[in-house]
Formats: structure tokens, sequence, C-alpha cells
């Protein structure tokens, strides 16, 4: 099939863009900038959408850039690039002549409440108690259509995982260092997906007809993992101490209170309709993970 994707050349398009093209797929990806066998989202706005049976969005401003100051422009440029992209994806959508069979968007597991205790699946409420769980929110409802010819899907993302981008890229080197360890408390949830598994998830909700609504992107056992666990697990993998704490004070002092809350906080979240889908994960455990990507 004939797949646009929206974010396809970032961390998470560019495994999802490999996997679709090694199962005979046409991949297509939106991106600001023009380029070589790609399209820009200013051409999906003006021209309406190219032939396609899919598409998908991953498109969004890293929230945890160190560099960037949470501010109000800052906090305007992470809402425009999930909620303004996925709108002009829906608009051409149900504006197209023949539409897609399927429509995806990953969004994350900031819909559910931080809990050290609370365990949330798919049918779980949330979506209105900060920032993030409201970005969530108006990201999902910017998406949906009238449509009914083309079959809409949703995977909240965790912390995605892999070799060269996301969480693991930023702690790398304090880990090689020996001076890696747990983010404050390090008792916090910590919600993680192998980026190869969550590629995974997204191209079998494309494939698959019988897939629909909301999935849960998470490994199987990452309903367990606390920060302080994926510290260890971390510096074993490395064969270096993960002993160093960083303090609630400093995260918070980097990035500022609304924002530190992604790292002091989590979430236990379970796949349940992703398992009942029948996803079958490649890394459903976080040794065999962190093996594959320290390798």
């Amino acid at each position: 099939m004939r797949v646009l994707v929206g974010g396809g050349t970032g961390f998470v398009g560019r495994t999802l863009t490999q996997l679709l093209r090694n199962r005979g797929h046409e991949v297509t990806p939106i991106s600001r900038h023009p380029g070589k066998d790609r399209i820009t989202w200013k051409e999906i706005c003006h021209s309406g959408l190219p032939p396609c049976e899919a598409a998908v969005n991953l498109a969004g401003e890293n929230v945890l850039n160190p560099l960037r100051r949470w501010n109000e422009p800052f906090r305007q440029e992470v809402i425009a690039s999930r909620v303004e992209t996925t709108k002009i994806l829906a608009k051409a959508i149900a504006e197209a002549e023949s539409p897609p069979r399927a429509w995806v968007l990953v969004t994350g597991v900031g819909y559910y409440k931080p809990s050290h205790s609370t365990e949330y699946t798919e049918e779980s409420p949330g979506g209105d108690f900060d920032f993030f769980s409201r970005l969530v929110t108006h990201w999902e409802a910017a998406a949906k259509i009238p449509n009914e010819a083309t079959r809409q899907v949703v995977v909240r993302s965790g912390v995605v995982l892999g070799r060269d981008g996301g969480a693991v890229a930023q702690m790398l080197w304090p880990f090689r260092l020996g001076l890696g360890g747990p983010i404050g408390s390090g008792r916090q949830p910590f919600p993680w997906i192998h980026v190869a598994d969550l590629a995974g998830i997204v191209a079998h909700a494309l494939e698959r007809e019988d897939v629909g609504g909301i999935l849960n992107g998470v490994a199987p056992s990452a309903v367990a993992t606390t920060n302080g666990g994926f510290a260890q697990a971390m510096g074993s993998a490395l064969r270096r101490p993960a002993m160093l704490p960083l303090p609630g004070f400093v995260v918070s002092a980097v990035f500022g209170p609304e924002r530190s809350v992604m790292l002091l906080e989590g979430q236990r979240v379970v796949p349940r309709r992703t398992l009942e889908s029948n996803f079958s994960f490649a890394f459903p455990d976080l040794p065999s993970a962190l093996r594959d990507i320290l390798a």
C-alpha cells in the first residue's frame, strides 16, 4: 500500500519507514523541509492528499529539549507541531475524493494521570489534569474525521528506546562514564517501548483491517518498570555502576516545574488492547531491549 508518514524523517519515522518498505509498502514522508521523495506540510495544505491507502502522523517537537526554555512560545510550538499537523492531515483525509483506508496517530501515555499504584488500560479515563494530558486530548480530537470509510487508530506511546535517538541516546554518555543513575526518587513508573515495537504496532494497525480505536504503545513488562529499575538495567547492560541519582530539584531547574513532571513522575500502563489484537512484541522485557540497543 501507499503510506504517507507525517514526521517520517524523525527518530520513530525512520524506523517505521524502513519497516514498511521492507514489507513491500511505498512510503512518502511528510516534512517541514522539501527534499527528494518527500512532500511538505505546505503541499498538503495547498494541494490536498496525494493518492494513498494509509496515513500516519508521528510529527511533534521534542518536549524535553534541554536547550529550549519552557516558555509560552515553546509551548505553542509543542502544541502546533502536534495538533496543527494532525488537523492538516485529518482535513485532507476528510476532503479526499478517494480517502485512505487507514489513519493512524501516535500520541502519548501522558494522557493518563501519574500514579505509583493505578494500572491504566486503553479504556482508563484521563486527559484533563495538566498541560500534557490536555495536549493529548486536543491532539487526539484533532484526528477525528466523519469519514467511516477510513479506519482510525490512536497509539498512545510510552518512552521510546532506540539506538539512534530517544531516551537512550540522551542518557548514554553519562552511563558509559559511570555517572548514570535514577532520576529523582527513582520510584516513579517508567512506561517504555522499543522503537522497533512502536513501529511494529503502527504497521500492525495499518495492515490489520480489524484493528481500530486506542492502543497503548508500551512493552508488556513496562507496567512493573520504575525509573530506578531502568537505570539499574542500563548500568548492567553497559557494565557500569548506576548509583548517582539526578536530584529532582536539578531536573526542575533545567526543565521547569511543568515539564519536569514527565521525568519525575510516571504512569503504569498496560497494552491490553494491543495484545488482544494479536500484536507480538519483539522486545517485551527491558534486558532484551537494552541488549539490542546497546549491542
